[in-house]
């Protein structure tokens, strides 16, 4: 799955395009290497997001193209 779907599929990030602007100037990280949009997100993958001052680093643990919210805690991990 894309990166900028599975960031608003989890809902890490609300929406697609904002998921895309951030990869885009660079504050989305996959196992520590800078991400784009499209980089492919596999079970395993560690996921850092920069907000601003704040850090989330999280751990994919599973891979759906569709979730109900209350599910969504099953496809990441915080770290």
């Amino acid at each position: 799955m894309r990166l900028d779907k599975f960031l608003k599929v989890s809902r890490l990030i609300k929406r697609r395009t904002v998921a895309n602007e951030a990869c885009d100037a660079g504050r989305v990280m996959i196992n520590d290497k800078p991400a784009k949009a499209s980089a492919a997100v596999k079970q395993g993958d560690i996921i850092e997001i920069q907000f601003g001052t704040k850090s989330v680093k999280v751990e994919v643990l599973d891979v759906q193209e569709t979730v109900r919210k209350d599910d969504v805690k099953e496809l990441y991990r915080y770290l």
